[in-house]
């Protein structure tokens, strides 16, 4: 791909062979680093922020309006300033960046836990990335212009498909090649090296084009019939918003029921990028009539999938669907993006437009979605706009005698997709709301309450994506019954009964869910909940009674457990209950060894920790057991078989304790059982973790 990029590149240069390498390297150096730096950064805060697929939200759209201050002060600055200004001005701003190196966040920018963390992970980007991100996010619409100013004549566009192999090529290698292999400080040092390199072969460029021609905008007068006008802007900007809000909407359904890690967070901006390449590149990968009729199955498809869970439980059907669908719906609006590009003389208006649609996506996926809706919208409705916006795409051509029966058939096939969308997004929203007791939504995601079953055996649920988060029979006489994944015969449950040593017990739980191992709880002891969404808490306290019902004295701490952990004072607990969910998966932070050495610093000697480890997709019991040799402690493996009369689940926990003997009371025998993998991993750290070792 790169060679065919370059070959159609230099075609441009005639015989001049060097500068075209420069605007190539430059272009390609800035889009690797430019996606490199997405992920590893993503890695670096996650442990601060609780892993919730949210902070990748808000990532993105930190990403998205940074691109485009970078492609206003392109726009910006080639509309002003003669090429010598352009060079002193990007110089400086070169060099300046050079002193925010490395890429390290820095600690005082920890949250306290208390409240919305958005305003706080965009300031702590700003301040870690801010500026060498905003010089690459300009140097792709920059260096092009710089180019269609010196060959005079050529529209740069497969630049511009570079730049965004350059940017897929930056995000695939993460997951494989640096990710499985680096630790967080080798990631940075190594990023911090290449931006020292793109600064200097930009600066060169720089400083080489400063006696080019004038810029287009400084004394050229612009052909004014070929103009945009206001229509041709809003239709670009459009183009570009609904696959960034198809692109965070999938990202964040793959995170909430699998795992949020950049892994996953990886593939979905992969596929869009690539759209952009095939799209731009030049020849003729996208054909309405190819594209159009599965863009259509594929948006009604996946909007069927959400009313109906079809793939809740199925890691690799469910991201080839919403993958699948996002390419082919990213390569439509991309399509008809590149079929409308303008003459090189505008091209930094076109990418400017282009920039603004992926910040207007992104504003409303990450900020304006979460505080107005109380469920997970943003993908329907990106469905139902990306098909209404191609059916005025289509509206607005101009007719062709010659084909005016393919026109007024896509019109037809396009109003009927409309259609089709709309009853299945409204079969699909009446289908659940109908169903909510409670339903509710804020930074960390949606929260569901559900009544379900009938007499005796009726239950109300907490449900988080797809996933059950506690639940309580409403009958007086069952209520009080721990259910789901906490039964006598459940990891945590046992771990409890068996420390029990006639005194009063202290327990710590890292999740709260609905409450349930409150349940447990005596008089004279402690339970002591560490929860980092406060909409939890809420509706635990709200909507269940087993908070109240409880003997126990109940301490409740709002925040990131492991930062929580870290600024008490030790806790001595008989038993730590590891807990916390995110969607389908624990949060990657929470299952380090930094993390561990935490929760072993907080458990008394002969003392237990009870890591819930159920998933569909993950086979998370190597992690845990690597983690428990390291510290040289003992671990065992308990299931859990499902029962109807119990209200218990499948489940399965990891208990691990000081010495084997622990394991010899009467609870654990026949139930805790020595781990026996198929498999076997490295301990996960803050600096190291992958999903590839550990897939189902």
């Amino acid at each position: 791909m790169m060679a065919v990029l370059m070959s159609k590149v230099k075609t441009y240069a005639g015989d001049s062979l060097l500068p075209v390498f420069l605007y190539a390297c430059t272009i390609f150096l800035s889009a690797f680093l430019l996606f490199q730096l997405q992920p590893i950064i993503g890695k670096m805060i996650l442990p601060w922020f609780g892993g919730s697929a949210a902070v990748w939200s808000t990532c993105l759209l930190f990403f998205q309006v940074l691109l485009l201050f970078g492609y206003l002060y392109a726009h910006w600055i080639t509309r002003t300033f003669a090429p010598k200004t352009q060079a002193w001005i990007h110089i400086l701003l070169l060099a300046a960046s050079l002193l925010t190196l490395p890429i390290t966040p820095d600690i005082a920018w920890k949250p306290a836990g208390e409240k919305d963390p958005t305003l706080l992970i965009i300031g702590l980007m700003a301040a870690t990335v801010g500026l060498p991100y905003f010089l690459l996010s300009a140097t792709g619409p920059l260096v092009q212009a710089w180019f269609a100013r010196e060959r005079a004549g050529t529209v740069p566009y497969r630049l511009f498909a570079l730049s965004n192999f350059g940017s897929m090529l930056g995000l695939l290698s993460f997951p494989v090649l640096f990710e499985p292999w680096f630790g967080v400080p080798l990631l940075s040092a190594g990023w911090s090296t290449g931006y020292i390199g793109f600064a200097l072969i930009c600066g060169m460029l720089a400083w080489r084009g400063r006696r080019a021609g004038m810029a287009a905008g400084v004394g050229e007068k612009a052909d004014v019939d070929k103009r945009p006008d206001v229509t041709t802007l809003a239709l670009w900007i459009i183009l570009a918003a609904c696959p960034t809000i198809l692109l965070m909407s999938v990202t964040s359904h793959l995170a909430q029921n699998v795992a949020p890690t950049p892994f996953l967070w990886v593939l979905p901006l992969g596929l869009y990028l690539l759209s952009f390449i095939m799209c731009f590149e030049g020849r003729a990968w996208y054909r309405r009539a190819w594209y159009l009729p599965v863009f259509l199955l594929g948006l009604g498809a996946i909007n069927l999938d959400q009313a109906m869970h079809w793939t809740s439980t199925e890691i690799i059907g469910a991201i080839v669907l919403y993958c699948g669908v996002l390419f082919i719906s990213c390569m439509v609006c991309h399509g008809e993006l590149a079929k409308r590009k303008p003459h090189a003389r505008y091209l930094t208006y076109f990418y400017l437009m282009i920039a603004i649609g992926g910040a207007v996506g992104g504003t409303f996926v990450a900020l304006v979605a979460p505080r107005l809706f109380n469920g997970n919208y943003e993908l329907p409705l990106g469905s139902l706009a990306t098909i209404t916006v191609f059916f005025t795409v289509i509206y607005s051509e101009p007719a062709d005698p010659r084909s005016w029966f393919n026109r007024k058939a896509w019109l037809r096939l396009a109003a009927f997709a409309v259609v089709i969308v709309s009853l299945t997004v409204a079969f699909g929203m009446a289908r659940f709301v109908g169903k909510q007791k409670v339903m509710a939504r804020n930074f960390y995601g949606t929260l569901r309450i559900v009544d379900s079953g009938k007499d005796a055996g009726l239950q109300r649920k907490m449900v988080h994506g797809s996933i059950t988060h506690g639940s309580q029979y409403l009958n007086p006489e069952r209520r009080k019954w721990p259910t789901t994944y906490y039964g006598e015969n459940g990891g945590a449950g046992m771990a409890i009964v068996a420390t029990r040593n006639g005194g009063p017990q202290r327990v710590g739980i890292v999740g709260l869910g609905a409450g349930t191992l409150a349940a447990y709880g005596r008089a004279a002891d402690t339970y002591r909940f560490y929860e980092i969404n406060p909409l939890v808490i809420e509706l635990a306290r709200s909507e269940f009674t087993f908070l109240s019902d409880s003997a126990a004295a109940i301490d409740m701490v709002l925040g990131d457990a492991r930062l929580s952990m870290e600024r008490e004072p030790v806790q001595n607990f008989d038993v730590l209950a590891v807990d916390a969910f995110s969607g389908d998966s624990v949060p990657v932070h929470l299952l380090t060894r930094e993390a561990f050495d935490i929760y072993f610093r907080n458990i008394r000697p002969g003392g237990v920790l009870a890591v819930h480890i159920s998933n569909n997709n993950l086979d998370l019991a190597p992690v845990v057991k690597a983690a428990a040799d390291s510290f040289g402690k003992q671990a065992r493996i308990v299931d859990t078989s499902f029962d109807a009369v119990k209200g218990l689940n499948n489940s399965t926990w990891v208990l691990i304790g000081d010495r084997a003997d622990i394991f010899n009371a009467s609870e654990f025998k026949g139930n805790a059982r020595e781990i026996n993998l198929k498999r076997s991993t490295r301990p996960w750290t803050d600096d190291y973790s992958s999903m590839y070792t550990i897939l189902k």
